[in-house]
């Protein structure tokens, strides 16, 4: 996901305003700080997504599309959480219509590669 935002969104991720925010100084000033802890939120939902997942596909004829379907819905919840929890009332982050779309977009490639990804080690 965050391979897929950067060139897209030409910005930061917003865990840089969230370390600003906490650190002092503009967002801008924590490039690998705000990188590295968006690629830590990935692990962490991709770590949690797995151990759901392996549960969920036990018994499933094909695997991949299920991992497929059920990475995409675990994104998009956690992008809609990310949208109105984090964005909107932690961070008082309003985006532009555009970066609402890029931001739910990153989050339903990285559900499509996680899904994929876990369905086909099941």
């Amino acid at each position: 996901m965050t391979v897929f935002r950067e060139p897209t969104a030409r910005a930061l991720p917003p865990t840089a305003v969230f370390v600003s925010r906490y650190h002092g100084g503009s967002p801008e000033e924590y490039p690998v700080t705000s990188l590295a802890l968006h690629v830590l939120y990935g692990i962490g939902g991709g770590v949690g997504f797995g151990l759901a997942f392996e549960s969920i596909v036990v018994d499933a004829d094909e695997p991949e599309t299920v991992g497929l379907v059920a990475g995409v819905i675990h994104a998009m919840v956690l992008s809609a959480f990310g949208e109105r929890v984090v964005l909107d009332h932690l961070l008082d982050m309003d985006l532009s219509t555009d970066e609402r779309a890029i931001f739910h977009a990153g989050h339903v490639v990285y559900g499509l590669a996680l899904g994929a990804w876990v369905g086909s080690r099941s």
